[in-house]
């Protein structure tokens, strides 16, 4: 039996014990941080992917039987963006497998007689002829091209392909744990949005969900003026390399809407085309190319991005510009999305912090009602 404890008040908490309570936290989450942290880009992605696609998963509940919106809504949901991201990695593989036997008789018609200058290469302006000198004396001897290849042993060949392969397994293990990760975000979403809905309200306060909701929706409109607009501008490419003639333009058009979500990548790839059809000779379909992209990139830049980025969460587009760059060159391609959330938080702490509050309008004073005497009749 354990002695009584001498009733009386309980101790109250004092700044110390506050202080302990803080540090005790923040320990615990540095140290969850640092047991989890090769995990954090998944959680990262998964968090993008569930904030992104919440609206849409919220109509596809509406479509599924009562009883299925607990386990069947986000296996489905999660199952459909799995075949999304995992079908043309799957498509690319089988690609380059069916293509490596090209790779290799290049490789031994190379050591026999020499790699030939391609035709397109001498007629490009300015540098053309210049690299197909270069070309010639560096790559078309056979022994010269003999010595480039045995640069490349088979030592070297078998550790780069560790080395990849490593990376391969890597990435698809996170991938695995983003989709693992998004699939418990969809079930369990609502509870978790309302128990950070509470905490921000203890800790921070209102203004904490406010900043929350600026943040959703700088995600919101980034993958719709990042993603979107790049598919669209993808399209609109792959059908004019088509028109004009461009070899493999659905291929091409694929890589211009990846490289369109990248600011400034996309110019890079079709200019890139429109040199090509120059040096075939196909002038017309080069400034075709070069004047639709020039465009349709300066319309989407300027007019459509800035309204799906900027104006979804009232951040200025030059914030959302730097925190997409920066967001970039820091995390990786999951910054994309991560910054302009970060430049919104930011936008949102400065107007809390710098705008008046609102001033209440004084409730008007209450009418009073004149005292009315009752009015007596004369006797007659």
């Amino acid at each position: 039996m354990e002695p009584d404890r001498p009733s009386g008040p309980a101790p109250q908490s004092t700044s110390l014990q506050l202080v302990a309570r803080i540090a005790l936290a923040i320990s615990v989450v540095a140290f969850a941080g640092w047991i989890l942290h090769d995990f954090l880009p998944a959680f990262a992605w998964a968090g993008v992917l569930a904030i992104a696609l919440w609206p849409a998963y919220r109509r596809l509940l509406r479509l599924l039987p009562r009883h299925g919106v607990g386990a069947l809504g986000p296996m489905l949901a999660t199952g459909v963006i799995a075949v999304v991201i995992i079908a043309p990695l799957v498509l690319l593989g089988v690609a380059l497998a069916r293509e490596s036997h090209v790779v290799i008789g290049f490789i031994g018609e190379a050591r026999q007689h020499g790699v030939a200058v391609p035709d397109w290469i001498e007629p490009l302006p300015v540098a053309g002829p210049t690299i197909a000198q270069w070309w010639r004396v560096n790559l078309g001897d056979p022994a010269a091209a003999e010595e480039l290849i045995a640069r490349v042993n088979l030592r070297t060949l078998s550790e780069s392909a560790r080395e990849y392969g490593g990376e391969i397994v890597h990435r698809l293990a996170l991938l695995l744990c983003t989709l693992l990760t998004l699939f418990f975000l969809f079930r369990d979403g609502g509870a978790l949005t309302l128990r950070l809905r509470d905490l921000s309200d203890r800790v921070i306060g209102l203004r904490g969900e406010r900043i929350a909701r600026h943040m959703i929706a700088a995600v919101h409109g980034t993958v719709n003026g990042l993603v979107l607009v790049g598919l669209a501008e993808g399209i609109l490419l792959g059908i004019v390399y088509f028109a004009v003639g461009l070899p493999y333009p659905a291929s091409v058009g694929a890589v211009t809407a990846v490289a369109a979500v990248i600011p400034f990548a996309a110019p890079v790839v079709y200019s890139l085309a429109a040199l090509y059809l120059f040096a075939v000779g196909n002038t017309v379909g080069g400034i075709i190319v070069v004047s639709f992209g020039s465009v349709l990139l300066f319309v989407a830049d300027h007019f459509i991005r800035p309204v799906l980025i900027g104006g979804a969460a009232r951040v200025p587009f030059l914030l959302v510009l730097f925190g997409i760059l920066g967001g970039l060159q820091t995390m990786g391609f999951i910054g994309l999305f991560v910054g302009p959330a970060v430049m919104a938080a930011l936008v949102a702490l400065w107007r809390e912090w710098t705008e008046p509050e609102p001033v209440a309008l004084a409730a008007p004073p209450p009418r009073r009602v004149a005292a009315t005497r009752p009015v007596q009749r004369r006797k007659t």
